[in-house]
């Protein structure tokens, strides 16, 4: 019968620390449970082998043996009896809850070289379950209020509450609407992806909005008012006389809603674009040559 590199199963390093061993454990155990591949014969095979390299590695008898004689293992009876006479337990670690092995779950390897020792096992461990993900897009007009919607995740439908001003690409997590778990552990969680489509009108940075708002020459001269939209409704804005081309101005409060603070929104800021007239008759040519004149 072959050697079996317990710390090549687990990913690991000989000089691997304990805690190494337990995390390297749970992350491959989380992934190759039967109870989480109940049709997946590979999985089952390779959970099993995991689960032997841990019940060696994790206990410091049965490393230290391990480790002493590696690939000479034929020779390991002279090492003692250490880990044969170990009582079948069952042990709480950290939310897992272990049980012990049947007969028939180790390899031969491991039967010649511990001869049968028992000890921690895992065929009744307890596993969260998988964590679900999904997206949901939106316009910025969507998150200007919180609100319902229904959300169809693996068949089940979960109704949920959108936050006002929730961010492009932000992820929310949902604790508990996630696959249930196995042998009672804890069903998995749902995170939810927001995707925020880009609007024609309004650029969002953060909280606040930009738009572009086109004057004329004469409203940039002489100074008009105007009435501009904005998501939340129209407003009037007063252009000041001799307004530049890219000046920016300021609305207070008439941004987006700042997420989690209910009645907190951001600014919008406009930004001047003079458009200049094309076409003009005669008479304004001659209208603005003696504007020229005086200047």
């Amino acid at each position: 019968m072959a050697f079996i590199d317990y710390y090549k199963t687990l990913g690991l390093n000989k000089d691997a620390s304990a805690d190494d061993i337990k995390k390297a454990y749970r992350k491959l155990a989380r992934k190759l449970h039967p109870d989480l591949n109940p049709d997946d014969a590979e999985a089952n095979k390779k959970f099993q082998q995991l689960s032997e390299a841990y019940e060696v590695l994790s206990n410091e008898e049965n490393r230290k043996k391990y480790d002493a004689y590696g690939e000479n293992w034929q020779h390991a009876e002279q090492y003692g009896q250490a880990g044969r006479n170990r009582q079948q337990a069952t042990a709480n670690d950290e939310g897992y809850t272990y049980s012990n092995f049947g007969q028939g779950d180790f390899s031969d390897f491991f039967e010649s070289m511990f001869g049968g020792a028992r000890g921690r096992g895992f065929g009744q461990a307890q596993y969260k379950g998988q964590d679900y993900t999904a997206s949901i897009e939106l316009n910025l007009r969507d998150i200007l209020e919180s609100h319902k919607q229904t959300l169809t995740v693996n068949g089940k439908n979960i109704r949920i509450t959108i936050p006002a001003g929730v961010a492009d690409g932000q992820v929310i997590k949902l604790k508990g609407f996630g696959a249930p778990g196995a042998n009672s552990g804890p069903s998995g969680d749902l995170y939810i992806t927001f995707h925020i489509k880009e609007d024609r009108e309004f650029k969002r940075l953060g909280d606040d909005l930009y738009k572009n708002l086109e004057i004329d020459v004469y409203q940039a001269v002489l100074g008009s008012e105007i009435t501009v939209e904005t998501l939340s409704g129209k407003v009037k804005v007063k252009i000041a006389e001799g307004a530049q081309n890219g000046t920016k101005v300021k609305l207070k409060g008439k941004g987006m809603p700042v997420y989690k603070k209910e009645g907190t929104f951001g600014d919008l800021i406009l930004t001047y674009s003079v458009a200049i007239p094309k076409n003009l008759s005669e008479k304004q040519k001659e209208l603005f040559n003696q504007l020229s004149e005086l200047k």
